[in-house]
């Protein structure tokens, strides 16, 4: 019982109770936040709600579910988009000297239009960038999520199975 209050007191937590009680399965929990995770990071400033919705619609997934890990990721896009823009960059064997956070950040403020015409190309490499090492980290996030998951309806209801899964 104790187990049960601890996991079930910690508030960005409380979400993913009420879909476990609503019975939405372990697998299903645990591709949406695998997912909210993977398209929040989307080294293209802007998409990222727009990918998490159509995920959610196409996979039948909880729209405010993955929206809510899109939040809780949002700062990570930003860590990671420089990295993102210079793996892009290396991938295909440009030069990544002259992109930092400094240098984006200027361009920005220049205008988002000439940003996104400055970027584009540095925007579709890291896109693809993205892509390889989204679709090796979704396998490997979902892999580690679903136990995880089970492991919380276990804590949240310890004497009663889960409709779906194991």
């Amino acid at each position: 019982m104790a187990t049960s209050i601890r996991v079930s007191s910690h508030r960005w937590l409380k979400p993913f109770i009420e879909l476990l009680r609503q019975g939405v399965s372990a697998e299903k929990i645990a591709l949406t936040i695998a997912l909210g995770i993977i398209l929040g990071v989307t080294p293209v400033l802007g998409s990222t709600m727009l990918l998490c919705t159509l995920a959610a619609v196409v996979l039948r997934l909880n729209l405010p579910a993955i929206q809510l890990v899109n939040g809780v990721v949002y700062p990570l896009q930003f860590i990671l988009l420089i990295p993102f823009y210079r793996l892009g960059a290396w991938m295909f064997r440009e030069d990544a000297s002259t992109i930092s956070l400094g240098g984006v950040t200027a361009l920005i403020r220049e205008g988002v239009g000439h940003a996104v015409r400055t970027l584009w190309v540095v925007t579709m490499h890291a896109l693809l960038a993205w892509l390889l090492l989204g679709t090796v980290a979704l396998a490997i996030l979902y892999a580690v999520l679903v136990p995880l998951v089970r492991q919380l309806w276990k804590s949240v209801h310890p004497s009663v199975k889960p409709l779906y899964g194991r």
